[in-house]
């Protein structure tokens, strides 16, 4: 089974996939789309078709409390529009520090901060799926 690992920012997505076997997530790409979401949904769905995506992986923003703030609203709303959309499982997943934790693997790794600025959404949305499915193999 491949999955396909979304993290749903601002003004990028940050897009990860799974091997075959739905094991190991690797960075994909960064999609910038400064808020054009509608957009945003058509290049997910082209993305689904072309690399053969069973179910998605989207990153679920929730305060360090558990709350839902207004991004994870909109993590949401872009869920249920994509699965309008498409005949596949969305996931959330909750991604509290993904973003933290990609930006350190990179500085750690001595990746420059302009080139840090480029893969870290790509990065972040490889730990949100690597994070589901290591929950979902155990």
């Amino acid at each position: 089974m491949r999955y396909l690992g979304l993290d749903l920012g601002s003004r990028t997505l940050g897009v990860a996939k799974s091997d075959a076997l739905g094991m190991i997530a690797s960075s994909y790409t960064v999609i910038r789309h400064n808020e054009e979401y509608d957009r945003l949904l058509t290049e997910v769905v082209k993305l689904v078709e072309e690399l053969g995506i069973d179910a998605i992986v989207l990153g679920y923003p929730k305060n360090m409390n558990n709350t839902v703030g207004p991004k994870g609203e909109l993590s949401k709303e872009f869920k249920e529009k994509l699965e309008k959309m498409i005949n596949i499982p969305v996931y959330l997943q909750d991604e509290r520090l993904t973003t933290k934790s990609a930006t350190d693997m990179l500085i750690t790794g001595n990746v420059r901060r302009n080139d840090r600025k480029k893969v870290v959404d790509a990065v972040a949305a490889t730990i949100i799926l690597q994070s589901y499915l290591d929950r979902k193999g155990n």
